[in-house]
């Protein structure tokens, strides 16, 4: 990075927005802070954050494939409410043709919602959850938002929502999933890793 003359970027804090103070009975914390999965699907991690335009507040949610560290499904709303995080879920379901064993996420009330977790148990999913004002038990969804906001979010003035959709989707769907090179997945980009991964669990089934 030195000699290629290459700046890191750093953004400031951001505050926390889980609010979990009507959060009906929390799920228990099936992940336990090993974030690793041996095959795609097996495990998703989801979580929510906002996003500064000049009309005011556009919310995200994004699900997070452990294995691959790839974005499988996202929503994005001026209103932050249980039907974001549902069209999250219904999108990465609709895209993978498949359904994680485990969805975590933190004790917002928006994962505790009685249709949210309806949606879960309609697809035998089951829930996960951080303990209380722990972000470090959802780590990867929080780094990825930390890394959202320090190569995009912060050096963009949106105008508006509809600029801010468009950007973001740019970033998650172009960039991310099939640019991005990440340490924890052999500094490959996610979609490729994917792919490459999935081949390889097709030969070994085939020798075997």
């Amino acid at each position: 990075m030195h000699q290629a003359q290459i700046m890191p970027k750093a953004i400031r804090r951001y505050r926390v927005t889980t609010d979990s103070r009507n959060t009906r009975q929390a799920s228990p914390n099936l992940v336990d802070r090993v974030f690793s999965a041996d095959r795609p699907d097996a495990c998703w991690l989801s979580d929510i954050t906002y996003i500064p335009t000049q009309e005011g507040w556009l919310y995200l949610a994004a699900i997070l494939d452990l294995h691959s560290r790839a974005v499988v499904g996202w929503s994005m709303s001026k209103t932050l409410d249980c039907r974001l995080a549902v069209d999250a879920l219904n999108m990465a379901i609709d895209k993978r043709g498949a359904v994680p064993a485990i969805l975590h996420s933190d004790q917002g009330t928006t994962y505790s919602a009685v249709d949210y977790r309806a949606l879960l148990s309609r697809h035998s999913i089951r829930q996960s959850m951080s303990r209380k004002c722990n972000c470090w038990d959802n780590a990867p969804m929080e780094s990825f938002f930390h890394t959202l906001k320090t190569e995009l979010v912060v050096h963009c003035d949106y105008r508006t929502r509809e600029q801010a959709h468009a950007s973001l989707f740019e970033y998650m769907e172009v960039f991310h999933n099939r640019q991005r090179r990440h340490s924890t997945i052999g500094y490959q980009a996610p979609l490729p890793f994917k792919t490459l991964t999935v081949a390889q669990v097709r030969v070994s089934t085939v020798r075997g």
